[in-house]
């Protein structure tokens, strides 16, 4: 266990110093939990998640071949104009959007069609393209921990602890809502001044015909019947037991042929180091998962508890937030899970409630498993590999030649981080234990 904590620790700290590039930290990472014999190389390769890994492929052609028809360029020109040229509002609009599409849609997707149009208006408006994307990151995390579909914790929540989708709404929306809008207004408290285009940019965009910017109208017919089958898809995807990630990787080489679009072309456009470090990280934490160090620390968090069931639900709010900023959420949550699943007939035995009845347990396990989901789902926010969107807007940037480092990011997601813990804390004593 020692081994991969500091194998991982090794890794984290080559990541965060970016003195070697992140993608090769996490390769040679994972291949030294597997040559010393950590874990199996079997069990290595079953702890990546294919369903993400196919995701990120198929929604980075879907986009590759959307670009190639201006329809980008005309949504930044519609955004901008709606917003009048007006920074902040500009900022809230976007945001908005990204929180509210985060929620029904996987926030890997969400990012990776915002993010074009983001860094063309702000090209446009001649004004910081970065807090515009690091903040997106932030909110697609945020709106994605309202809904069972927003974000994989809560699918995995959702489909052990057998909780339905109302549930997730009516439990999380509230403190989603509050977080975002005191978020949106903290965040133009600090950056409003950043945030102004000059009135020269303002007019060029007012200026501006959209229509224009679509450069191929046919190709953007087919692509966009393409394009909203596989959205309805990710809607429909728990109820036809089919991955969002099949879905994806289908839609996506279905709208190369109907678009008639170079596959050899729209591969090179996929961002593979981004790929092999999602595999990379889905090893290398995954050691840490086989080997039970999720396992050992929950069992300590029961220890320092004594008991408390509020004081148990704040320290697993607080304790997924920090691994979900350092780890991903995913085998942390997998791991979490069957150690709430074993307190609660402990906290039942003390209360003298039935052990079997999930409906007089409700008070004892609804207030866990939230605390769980918030925290897993915001926590991501404390990092640039805190949360898969935030990987992923980092290598669109990059594509984009803005560089978006460790501490850059942290500046942003992680005080909106800390933040919402503490909004996520007052909401859960006021609706559950006051």
């Amino acid at each position: 266990m020692l081994a991969a904590a500091v194998v991982f620790v090794v890794v984290y700290v080559l990541i965060a110093s970016e003195k070697v590039d992140k993608t090769i930290a996490a390769m040679l990472g994972a291949a030294v939990v597997v040559f010393s014999g950590l874990i199996p190389y079997e069990q290595a390769l079953h702890q990546v998640d294919l369903n993400v890994i196919y995701l990120l492929i198929g929604m980075m052609v879907i986009v590759n071949i959307l670009s190639t028809t201006g329809v980008f360029e005309w949504l930044a020109i519609i955004a901008g104009q709606k917003a009048r040229g007006n920074g902040a509002a500009l900022l809230v609009l976007l945001l908005a959007v990204t929180a509210v599409v985060s929620a029904f849609l996987d926030n890997v997707t969400t990012i990776i069609l915002i993010a074009p149009v983001t860094i063309l208006i702000t090209q446009i408006l001649e004004i910081e393209t970065v807090p515009f994307l690091i903040l997106e990151a932030v909110f697609s995390n945020i709106g994605g921990a309202a809904t069972l579909v927003g974000d994989p914790p809560n699918v995995l929540i959702g489909s052990r602890a057998h909780i339905p989708f109302n549930d997730f709404l009516l439990h999380l929306g509230p403190i989603i809502a509050i977080v975002m809008v005191l978020s949106l207004l903290v965040i133009l408290r600090f950056l409003r001044k950043g945030i102004r285009p000059t009135e020269e940019a303002k007019l060029r965009l007012m200026r501006a015909t959209p229509r224009k910017a679509i450069v191929k109208p046919k190709r953007l017919m087919r692509a966009s019947v393409i394009f909203f089958t596989v959205v309805v898809g990710f809607f429909l995807s728990h109820l036809l037991h089919v991955e969002p990630g099949l879905i994806a990787i289908g839609g996506a080489f279905l709208m190369a042929l109907v678009c008639r679009a170079d596959v050899q072309h729209i591969l090179g456009k996929v961002e593979w180091n981004t790929i092999m470090f999602f595999m990379g990280l889905f090893m290398l934490i995954g050691c840490l998962d086989y080997v039970g160090l999720f396992k050992f620390l929950g069992c300590h968090l029961m220890d320092f508890t004594q008991g408390n069931l509020f004081l148990t639900c704040i320290s697993i709010l607080w304790v997924s937030a920090l691994l979900s900023a350092i780890v991903d959420n995913i085998p942390l949550v997998m791991s979490m899970i069957p150690l709430i699943k074993s307190i609660i007939p402990v906290f039942a035995a003390q209360m003298g409630l039935d052990p079997d009845s999930a409906a007089v347990l409700a008070p004892i396990s609804q207030p866990l498993y939230w605390s769980l989901a918030l925290g897993a789902c915001l926590g991501g926010n404390g990092s640039l590999i805190g949360a898969s969107a935030n990987v992923v807007m980092s290598q669109i940037a990059k594509r984009n030649n803005y560089q978006i480092t460790f501490g850059r990011f942290a500046r942003y997601g992680l005080p909106l981080m800390l933040f919402s813990m503490v909004l996520s804390s007052i909401y859960i004593y006021l609706r559950y234990f006051l």
